[in-house]
Protein backbone atom coordinates (compact mmCIF):
# COMPACT_ATOMS: atom_id res chain seq x y z
CA UNK A 1 0.00 0.00 0.00
CA UNK A 2 1.44 3.23 -0.47
CA UNK A 3 1.65 5.44 2.15
CA UNK A 4 0.86 9.31 2.38
CA UNK A 5 4.54 10.62 2.91
CA UNK A 6 6.63 9.06 0.34
CA UNK A 7 10.85 9.05 0.84
CA UNK A 8 12.62 12.15 -0.76
CA UNK A 9 9.07 13.98 -1.20
CA UNK A 10 9.45 16.02 1.71
CA UNK A 11 6.39 17.54 3.14
CA UNK A 12 3.20 15.98 2.33
CA UNK A 13 1.25 16.99 -0.98
CA UNK A 14 -1.35 18.83 0.25
CA UNK A 15 -3.29 17.05 -3.21
CA UNK A 16 -2.19 13.06 -1.24
CA UNK A 17 -6.48 12.92 0.11
CA UNK A 18 -7.55 13.12 -3.76
CA UNK A 19 -4.95 10.99 -5.45
CA UNK A 20 -5.48 8.26 -3.11
CA UNK A 21 -9.34 9.19 -3.24
CA UNK A 22 -8.75 7.31 -6.92
CA UNK A 23 -7.97 4.19 -5.46
CA UNK A 24 -11.61 2.54 -5.76
CA UNK A 25 -11.88 4.18 -9.29
CA UNK A 26 -8.68 2.20 -10.36
CA UNK A 27 -9.27 -0.68 -8.87
CA UNK A 28 -12.77 -0.95 -10.35
CA UNK A 29 -11.57 -0.67 -13.92
CA UNK A 30 -8.35 -2.61 -13.19
CA UNK A 31 -10.65 -5.58 -12.45
CA UNK A 32 -13.50 -4.90 -15.05
CA UNK A 33 -10.37 -5.16 -18.01
CA UNK A 34 -8.40 -7.82 -16.30
CA UNK A 35 -11.46 -9.80 -14.13
CA UNK A 36 -8.81 -10.79 -11.88
CA UNK A 37 -8.62 -9.01 -8.62
CA UNK A 38 -5.47 -9.88 -7.59
CA UNK A 39 -3.95 -8.37 -11.09
CA UNK A 40 -6.01 -5.87 -10.49
CA UNK A 41 -4.65 -4.53 -6.97
CA UNK A 42 -0.88 -5.51 -8.70
CA UNK A 43 -2.06 -2.67 -11.36
CA UNK A 44 -3.01 0.09 -9.07
CA UNK A 45 0.23 -0.60 -7.02
CA UNK A 46 2.28 0.04 -9.56
CA UNK A 47 0.60 3.19 -11.18
CA UNK A 48 0.79 4.69 -6.96
CA UNK A 49 4.34 3.68 -7.39
CA UNK A 50 5.08 5.42 -11.41
CA UNK A 51 3.38 8.53 -9.49
CA UNK A 52 5.16 8.78 -6.40
CA UNK A 53 8.72 8.04 -8.58
CA UNK A 54 8.04 11.31 -10.30
CA UNK A 55 9.62 14.48 -8.60
CA UNK A 56 7.35 16.76 -6.86
CA UNK A 57 7.41 19.05 -10.07
CA UNK A 58 6.69 16.81 -12.41
CA UNK A 59 3.60 15.50 -10.34
CA UNK A 60 2.74 19.44 -10.06
CA UNK A 61 2.70 19.55 -13.69
CA UNK A 62 0.04 17.46 -14.75
CA UNK A 63 -3.29 19.29 -14.53
CA UNK A 64 -5.88 15.93 -13.60
CA UNK A 65 -3.74 13.34 -11.40
CA UNK A 66 -6.92 11.39 -11.99
CA UNK A 67 -6.45 11.39 -15.56
CA UNK A 68 -3.16 10.64 -15.50
CA UNK A 69 -3.43 7.80 -12.77
CA UNK A 70 -6.54 6.21 -15.08
CA UNK A 71 -4.29 6.43 -18.37
CA UNK A 72 -1.64 5.08 -16.81
CA UNK A 73 -3.49 1.72 -15.26
CA UNK A 74 -5.18 1.27 -18.96
CA UNK A 75 -2.09 1.00 -20.25
CA UNK A 76 -0.71 -1.01 -17.72
CA UNK A 77 -4.24 -3.12 -17.96
CA UNK A 78 -3.06 -2.93 -21.64
CA UNK A 79 -0.32 -4.90 -21.89
CA UNK A 80 -1.52 -7.79 -19.57
CA UNK A 81 -4.49 -8.17 -21.85
CA UNK A 82 -1.60 -8.53 -24.80
CA UNK A 83 0.02 -10.95 -22.89
CA UNK A 84 -2.77 -12.91 -21.07
CA UNK A 85 -3.60 -14.96 -23.86
CA UNK A 86 -0.65 -16.33 -24.16
CA UNK A 87 -0.37 -17.23 -20.64
CA UNK A 88 -3.61 -18.72 -20.81
CA UNK A 89 -2.87 -21.43 -23.49
CA UNK A 90 -0.68 -22.65 -21.25
CA UNK A 91 -3.40 -22.59 -18.22
CA UNK A 92 -4.29 -26.05 -17.57
CA UNK A 93 -7.90 -26.83 -17.95
CA UNK A 94 -10.43 -23.87 -18.63
CA UNK A 95 -9.66 -20.43 -17.26
CA UNK A 96 -13.07 -18.32 -15.42
CA UNK A 97 -12.49 -14.72 -14.54
CA UNK A 98 -11.58 -14.43 -10.72
CA UNK A 99 -14.92 -14.19 -8.50
CA UNK A 100 -14.99 -11.46 -6.05
CA UNK A 101 -15.10 -12.15 -2.64
CA UNK A 102 -18.38 -11.25 -1.26
CA UNK A 103 -19.30 -12.37 2.46
CA UNK A 104 -23.48 -11.09 1.90
CA UNK A 105 -26.33 -13.97 1.50
CA UNK A 106 -28.17 -13.34 -0.99
CA UNK A 107 -31.56 -14.29 0.71
CA UNK A 108 -31.14 -11.89 3.56
CA UNK A 109 -28.28 -9.55 2.66
CA UNK A 110 -26.55 -10.21 6.15
CA UNK A 111 -22.38 -10.09 6.14
CA UNK A 112 -21.10 -10.54 9.67
CA UNK A 113 -17.40 -9.78 9.87
CA UNK A 114 -15.26 -6.93 9.45
CA UNK A 115 -16.02 -4.86 6.02
CA UNK A 116 -13.36 -4.83 3.72
CA UNK A 117 -11.45 -1.59 3.09
CA UNK A 118 -13.69 0.79 1.26
CA UNK A 119 -11.04 1.76 -1.09
CA UNK A 120 -10.36 -1.91 -2.06
CA UNK A 121 -14.31 -2.76 -3.21
CA UNK A 122 -15.30 -3.24 -6.05
CA UNK A 123 -18.51 -1.95 -7.07
CA UNK A 124 -21.20 -4.50 -7.68
CA UNK A 125 -23.48 -3.80 -11.50
CA UNK A 126 -24.36 -5.89 -14.51
CA UNK A 127 -20.52 -5.26 -15.44
CA UNK A 128 -19.27 -7.54 -13.26
CA UNK A 129 -21.62 -10.37 -14.16
CA UNK A 130 -19.95 -13.62 -14.81
CA UNK A 131 -21.48 -14.00 -17.99
CA UNK A 132 -20.92 -10.78 -18.70
CA UNK A 133 -16.81 -10.80 -17.48
CA UNK A 134 -17.11 -14.41 -20.31
CA UNK A 135 -18.18 -12.33 -23.01
CA UNK A 136 -15.16 -9.43 -22.22
CA UNK A 137 -13.08 -12.33 -23.24
CA UNK A 138 -13.40 -12.33 -26.65
CA UNK A 139 -12.86 -9.09 -27.57
CA UNK A 140 -9.26 -7.97 -28.50
CA UNK A 141 -7.55 -6.02 -25.60
CA UNK A 142 -8.15 -2.72 -26.97
CA UNK A 143 -12.40 -3.41 -27.90
CA UNK A 144 -12.32 -4.34 -24.47
CA UNK A 145 -10.20 -1.34 -22.79
CA UNK A 146 -12.43 1.24 -25.19
CA UNK A 147 -15.68 -0.44 -24.26
CA UNK A 148 -14.67 -0.69 -20.57
CA UNK A 149 -13.53 3.09 -20.46
CA UNK A 150 -16.34 4.80 -22.75
CA UNK A 151 -19.35 2.65 -22.19
CA UNK A 152 -18.86 1.57 -18.77
CA UNK A 153 -16.83 4.29 -16.94
CA UNK A 154 -18.11 7.45 -19.76
CA UNK A 155 -15.17 8.24 -20.40
CA UNK A 156 -14.86 10.61 -23.64
CA UNK A 157 -13.47 8.75 -26.54
CA UNK A 158 -10.83 12.10 -26.24
CA UNK A 159 -9.94 10.31 -23.01
CA UNK A 160 -9.48 7.11 -23.99
CA UNK A 161 -6.89 7.92 -26.82
CA UNK A 162 -3.76 8.54 -24.73
CA UNK A 163 -4.41 4.95 -23.21
CA UNK A 164 -4.67 3.52 -26.16
CA UNK A 165 -2.43 5.15 -28.11
CA UNK A 166 -5.10 5.81 -30.58
CA UNK A 167 -7.47 8.55 -32.35
CA UNK A 168 -10.89 9.41 -30.41
CA UNK A 169 -12.74 8.24 -33.88
CA UNK A 170 -10.40 4.69 -33.87
CA UNK A 171 -11.37 4.66 -30.40
CA UNK A 172 -15.13 5.07 -31.05
CA UNK A 173 -14.87 1.83 -33.87
CA UNK A 174 -13.53 -0.47 -31.40
CA UNK A 175 -16.13 0.38 -28.40
CA UNK A 176 -18.75 -0.25 -31.38
CA UNK A 177 -17.43 -3.37 -32.85
CA UNK A 178 -16.97 -4.44 -28.68
CA UNK A 179 -21.17 -3.49 -28.54
CA UNK A 180 -21.62 -5.28 -31.93
CA UNK A 181 -19.64 -8.77 -30.22
CA UNK A 182 -21.96 -8.22 -27.25
CA UNK A 183 -25.47 -7.58 -28.75
CA UNK A 184 -24.95 -11.17 -30.44
CA UNK A 185 -23.65 -12.89 -27.53
CA UNK A 186 -26.32 -11.39 -24.58
CA UNK A 187 -29.11 -13.25 -23.53
CA UNK A 188 -32.05 -11.35 -21.61
CA UNK A 189 -31.35 -10.33 -18.18
CA UNK A 190 -33.50 -12.18 -15.60
CA UNK A 191 -34.51 -10.49 -12.63
CA UNK A 192 -32.48 -11.27 -9.43
CA UNK A 193 -35.27 -12.83 -7.35
CA UNK A 194 -36.52 -14.87 -9.68
CA UNK A 195 -32.20 -16.12 -10.53
CA UNK A 196 -32.43 -16.57 -6.18
CA UNK A 197 -35.12 -19.21 -6.73
CA UNK A 198 -33.70 -21.00 -9.66
CA UNK A 199 -30.32 -20.87 -7.31
CA UNK A 200 -31.71 -22.02 -4.08
CA UNK A 201 -33.50 -25.32 -6.20
CA UNK A 202 -30.64 -26.40 -7.73
CA UNK A 203 -28.89 -26.06 -4.10
CA UNK A 204 -31.53 -28.24 -2.60
CA UNK A 205 -31.60 -30.78 -5.43
CA UNK A 206 -27.96 -30.77 -5.11
CA UNK A 207 -27.78 -31.65 -1.69
CA UNK A 208 -30.42 -34.52 -1.97
CA UNK A 209 -28.19 -35.81 -4.99
CA UNK A 210 -31.68 -35.35 -6.74
CA UNK A 211 -30.92 -36.39 -10.67
CA UNK A 212 -34.03 -35.19 -11.87
CA UNK A 213 -34.73 -32.38 -10.00
CA UNK A 214 -31.25 -30.89 -11.29
CA UNK A 215 -32.70 -31.88 -14.66
CA UNK A 216 -35.35 -30.18 -14.54
CA UNK A 217 -33.38 -26.74 -13.39
CA UNK A 218 -31.36 -26.94 -16.50
CA UNK A 219 -31.58 -26.08 -19.82
CA UNK A 220 -31.41 -28.90 -22.36
CA UNK A 221 -28.34 -27.30 -23.79
CA UNK A 222 -26.88 -26.51 -20.37
CA UNK A 223 -22.99 -26.10 -20.04
CA UNK A 224 -21.25 -26.18 -16.72
CA UNK A 225 -17.29 -25.04 -16.59
CA UNK A 226 -14.63 -25.51 -13.67
CA UNK A 227 -11.63 -24.20 -13.14
CA UNK A 228 -8.96 -25.71 -11.42
CA UNK A 229 -5.49 -24.17 -12.85
CA UNK A 230 -4.09 -27.95 -12.69
CA UNK A 231 -3.89 -27.53 -8.85
CA UNK A 232 -6.70 -29.82 -7.82
CA UNK A 233 -8.61 -32.04 -9.66
CA UNK A 234 -11.50 -30.62 -12.41
CA UNK A 235 -12.84 -31.55 -15.66
CA UNK A 236 -10.72 -30.37 -18.59
CA UNK A 237 -13.26 -29.06 -20.35
CA UNK A 238 -17.10 -28.30 -20.18
CA UNK A 239 -19.60 -30.69 -19.45
CA UNK A 240 -22.68 -29.81 -22.16
CA UNK A 241 -26.39 -31.22 -21.77
CA UNK A 242 -28.42 -31.13 -18.61
CA UNK A 243 -28.33 -34.59 -17.74
CA UNK A 244 -24.46 -34.78 -18.01
CA UNK A 245 -24.37 -32.05 -15.66
CA UNK A 246 -27.02 -33.09 -13.25
CA UNK A 247 -25.11 -36.43 -12.77
CA UNK A 248 -21.42 -34.47 -12.56
CA UNK A 249 -22.90 -32.90 -10.03
CA UNK A 250 -24.43 -35.80 -8.08
CA UNK A 251 -21.13 -37.23 -8.60
CA UNK A 252 -19.29 -34.51 -6.74
CA UNK A 253 -21.54 -34.48 -3.58
CA UNK A 254 -21.41 -38.25 -3.39
CA UNK A 255 -17.28 -38.27 -3.30
CA UNK A 256 -17.50 -34.96 -0.86
CA UNK A 257 -20.10 -36.18 1.78
CA UNK A 258 -19.02 -33.30 4.28
CA UNK A 259 -19.40 -30.17 1.49
CA UNK A 260 -21.39 -27.33 2.71
CA UNK A 261 -23.24 -25.33 -0.11
CA UNK A 262 -23.81 -21.83 0.94
CA UNK A 263 -25.53 -18.82 -0.54
CA UNK A 264 -24.20 -16.48 -1.31
CA UNK A 265 -23.67 -13.24 -3.46
CA UNK A 266 -21.25 -14.15 -6.40
CA UNK A 267 -20.05 -10.99 -8.65
CA UNK A 268 -23.59 -9.29 -8.27
CA UNK A 269 -26.09 -12.65 -8.53
CA UNK A 270 -26.65 -15.19 -6.16
CA UNK A 271 -24.35 -17.86 -6.28
CA UNK A 272 -23.30 -20.80 -4.57
CA UNK A 273 -20.30 -21.16 -2.17
CA UNK A 274 -18.79 -24.53 -1.33
CA UNK A 275 -16.93 -25.51 1.92
CA UNK A 276 -15.27 -28.57 3.38
CA UNK A 277 -14.25 -27.68 7.13
CA UNK A 278 -15.42 -24.41 6.89
CA UNK A 279 -12.83 -23.55 4.12
CA UNK A 280 -13.96 -22.16 0.87
CA UNK A 281 -12.94 -25.27 -2.25
CA UNK A 282 -15.14 -23.91 -4.69
CA UNK A 283 -17.53 -20.51 -6.01
CA UNK A 284 -20.40 -21.35 -8.47
CA UNK A 285 -21.66 -18.33 -10.46
CA UNK A 286 -24.81 -19.15 -12.84
CA UNK A 287 -26.23 -17.67 -16.30
CA UNK A 288 -29.83 -18.11 -15.69
CA UNK A 289 -32.66 -17.24 -18.66
CA UNK A 290 -36.17 -17.21 -17.37
CA UNK A 291 -36.92 -20.73 -15.19
CA UNK A 292 -33.71 -22.57 -16.62
CA UNK A 293 -29.84 -22.34 -15.74
CA UNK A 294 -27.61 -21.88 -19.03
CA UNK A 295 -24.19 -21.70 -17.80
CA UNK A 296 -22.62 -22.51 -14.31
CA UNK A 297 -18.72 -21.73 -13.92
CA UNK A 298 -17.18 -23.34 -11.02
CA UNK A 299 -14.22 -21.89 -9.47
CA UNK A 300 -11.49 -24.73 -7.28
CA UNK A 301 -8.88 -22.99 -8.32
CA UNK A 302 -7.31 -22.15 -4.70
CA UNK A 303 -5.20 -19.14 -5.44
CA UNK A 304 -8.44 -17.42 -6.97
CA UNK A 305 -10.01 -18.25 -3.65
CA UNK A 306 -7.51 -17.23 -1.60
CA UNK A 307 -9.64 -14.18 -0.63
CA UNK A 308 -13.00 -16.32 0.04
CA UNK A 309 -11.01 -18.00 2.42
CA UNK A 310 -10.17 -15.01 4.17
CA UNK A 311 -13.92 -14.05 4.81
Amino acid sequence: MITPAEPGHGQTDPRQPAIMSERRQLINVAYRLLSSLADAEDVVQETYTRWYAMSRAEQEAIESPGAWLTTVAGRICLDLLGSARARRERYVGEWIPEPLPDRAEWVSGRTGGIAADPADRVTLDESVDMAFLVMLESMTPAERVAFILHDVFRYAFTEVAPVLGRTPAACRQLAYSARRRIRVAQAPATATAQNAGVVRNFKLAWEAKDVEALIGLLAPDATATADGGGLVSAVLHPVEGSERIARYAVDIAGRAPGLALLERTVNGRPGLVAQLDGVTVMVVAFDIAGDRIKRIWAVRNPEKLRPWTAL
